[in-house]
């Protein structure tokens, strides 16, 4: 089971996975680029969309409603919240570039259209801080469990150099109600400067995955099941966008019981 997919710079399109690619049920992704004045489309049947503009900026169709300037980001390292769109099943979204170097990511998971299209604004996403010393990291909620959507759960983080991040190890691969929920995740490396990268482990407590890898600037780590920490070396600074969908809607985790120690010290 390879877990981590390069990015493909030589295609508009830097990551593209599915269910099927992925080996799993819920969540697809796709990273592209859109030229100035370039329009990509939309349309699934059975799947609701989180579209994020990581940086750039666009216009959005979407049957009558046209939504302008959308996306402010220079890029994901500004100290701002992104722009997103959230659009259910069976609807057609045209999106075309404003500005240059237009990037976004496209989400999806299988919903069944309850919630209408809206456009998620940077001021309606909390901001907040986790963890103390070299643990801590800055996390923006774009689509929190708490939104309304059918399966996605989306947020960006912003882990300063030389320190950690998604550490203590935790997971969320069984659901136990109010304790722990079974989640598919992606996480959507970016490092600056590019040249860097970072190293991600997913295990399991009986070892039977046990990956390391280094994610470089635009890659992507799967992480069906098991424990998934995040190491950032010196000099360099990582941002990752995580998408998450399971069977129920809820972000509940299990810790590490070998490392759960170090939240009370």
């Amino acid at each position: 089971m390879d877990l981590l997919i390069k990015s493909n710079r030589k295609s508009n399109e830097h990551i593209i996975i599915t269910p099927e690619s992925a080996g799993w049920q819920y969540i697809g992704f796709i990273i592209t680029e859109i030229k100035f004045d370039q329009t990509i489309s939309w349309f699934d049947s059975k799947r609701e969309l989180c579209l994020i503009i990581l940086n750039g900026e666009v216009t959005i169709h979407l049957d009558q409603q046209i939504w302008e300037g959308i996306g402010k980001r220079q890029n994901v390292f500004d100290d701002l919240p992104p722009h997103a769109v959230y659009i259910p099943p069976a609807k057609f979204i045209k999106v075309t570039a404003t500005k240059e170097n237009t990037l976004c990511a496209l989400c999806s998971a299988p919903a069944k259209g309850i919630y209408p299209p809206r456009w998620i604004k940077p001021e309606e996403m909390e901001k907040t801080v986790r963890g103390t010393g070299t643990n801590q990291r800055f996390v923006t909620d774009i689509l929190p469990a708490s939104a309304k959507a059918e399966s996605l759960i989306v947020v960006e983080v912003r882990t300063p150099s030389s320190h950690s991040s998604s550490y203590p190890p935790h997971k969320h691969d069984m659901n136990f109600p109010q304790e722990e929920s079974q989640l598919e995740e992606i996480y959507y490396h970016r490092i600056a400067p590019n040249q860097g990268w970072v190293f991600q482990r997913i295990y399991t407590d009986d070892r039977s995955l046990d990956q390391s890898v280094s994610a470089e600037d635009g890659d992507v780590v799967l992480v069906p099941y098991g424990y998934h920490p995040v190491v950032v070396p010196h000099g360099y600074h990582s941002y990752y966008l995580n998408v998450m969908a399971g069977p129920i809607r809820e972000w509940k985790f299990r810790n590490d019981p070998d490392h759960e120690w170090m939240l009370n010290s």
